[in-house]
């Protein structure tokens, strides 16, 4: 039998902080949580996995007269959105616990996405996609994933993979879904239909995601937000995980664009995306177990380490089709693993009764990267003629920088000791 601390660690008040013998890790309740958290996973992040269905469609069709860089502001906001807004959501999260902010941001999710299958103009588009559904995916998002970290400690990598694979599976589901409905019958009405989907989904979320801490009601200061940016672990990793958003997602927004340009086979071009997000399914989950017993950090500088390898040596010279599909599985598992790890980072550096509000102002930074990067690179591709050499390196770039700085949030906790579980 475990031995327990006699004198567990204190907070600056004087409260005993939870100790990793106080979380279940396990049981009928712990993985009922994880499941709501799959199907909140599925519905949001799985819809951001597909942005570049949207792009490509709106590309081709009812903004064809908008450049590629002023499309991607569609599609970077909706994901700054629902990323960014986890700053407000986590505060309310560890206020009043998830049940409310799942309701609502449930059916603000299904109107916005209602209002989308009805535009026809840009800032309709812009209105409906990139703020009203994602508020509502937002609210989702924060709250199943600040209520699973309640419930795990020494298996929190594992039970993260397995619950963000969620947002892969939609992503393999969504995008043939979506070209196949297009074809047949019309974008509006497969956006109800994606509607529908994701109420019933949403309506596990609701049912079964819950904290196993009571909520803690406090008044809102802004000290709460930036007290973590002044630990260096804390402020490393989230700068890090900024540099990998400015990247990450540019092969999601770009690469049907990209093949289509480079005259790839038209039958291969819808399941790139899926390729790369059932690839992925594997890239969340093992990680997650590894990363358990050999340390996140450690896992985490490998995989974001493998996404500019793979990037700068395969993506950049890749003109081929079997180039860009071996670019597109290697990325899905890379890129996988950190969406899975990212969390559990925050977690590792941070007191568990603050997770709302530490992770909310983590990804408020890192969503940046997301906003501004789709954008820089459209710019690119536009100043280059309509070629994605530039975007390519921009993207290999950013991620190898990503990788330098997560190696020094390693540093700050246990110096240069290479053989060491973080």
């Amino acid at each position: 039998m475990a031995a327990v601390d006699a004198h567990p660690q204190k907070d600056t008040n004087g409260v005993p902080k939870p100790s990793p013998a106080d979380f279940p890790d396990g049981g009928l309740e712990a993985w009922l949580v994880i499941l709501g958290g799959w199907c909140g996973q599925f519905c949001t992040f799985g819809l951001a996995n597909c942005i570049g269905v949207f792009v490509q469609y709106y590309a081709n069709g009812p903004l064809s007269s908008y450049s590629a860089s002023t499309i991607s502001w569609i599609t970077s906001v909706q994901v700054w959105t629902m990323v960014f807004c986890g700053l407000f959501f986590g505060r309310l999260f560890d206020s009043y616990g998830p049940r409310w902010l799942l309701i609502i941001g449930s059916f603000t999710y299904v109107l916005g996405l209602m209002l989308t299958s009805l535009a026809t103009e840009y800032y309709q588009f812009f209105l409906a996609q990139s703020v009203l559904a994602s508020l509502g995916s937002s609210a989702v998002f924060n709250a199943s994933l600040s209520s699973a970290v309640s419930w795990f400690s020494r298996r929190r990598a594992a039970a993260f993979g397995i619950m963000v694979s969620g947002s892969s599976v939609g992503g393999v589901v969504l995008p043939i879904m979506m070209n196949r409905m297009i074809q047949r019958v019309g974008f509006p009405w497969t956006m109800r239909t994606i509607a529908f989907l994701f109420l019933f989904l949403l309506s596990i979320t609701c049912a079964t995601v819950k904290t196993r801490l009571p909520p803690t009601p406090k008044p809102i200061a802004l000290k709460d937000f930036v007290s973590g940016f002044r630990e260096l672990p804390f402020a490393l990793t989230v700068l890090a995980s900024f540099l990998f958003f400015w990247g990450v997602f540019l092969p999601f927004n770009y690469i049907l664009l990209q093949a289509q340009r480079q005259g790839l086979d038209p039958a291969i071009i819808p399941y790139l995306l899926p390729i790369i997000n059932a690839v992925s399914i594997v890239g969340r989950i093992a990680p997650g177990l590894a990363a358990d017993k050999l340390g996140r950090f450690n896992l985490m500088i490998l995989v974001t380490g493998l996404s500019a390898v793979i990037t700068l040596a395969l993506w950049v010279p890749g003109i081929s089709t079997a180039a860009i599909i071996v670019f597109a599985m290697l990325f899905g598992f890379s890129s996988g693993g950190f969406i899975s790890l990212g969390p559990t980072l925050i977690a590792q550096v941070s007191d568990i009764r603050q997770m709302g509000v530490r992770t909310g102002a983590a990804f408020a930074v890192a969503s940046l990267g997301v906003l501004t990067g789709s954008p820089i690179a459209g710019a690119i591709v536009t100043a280059q003629d309509g070629e994605f050499l530039g975007l390519k390196l921009f993207c290999g770039g950013t991620m190898f920088a990503s990788v330098v700085v997560f190696c020094a949030a390693r540093w700050a906790q246990v110096g240069f000791v290479l053989f060491k579980k973080v």
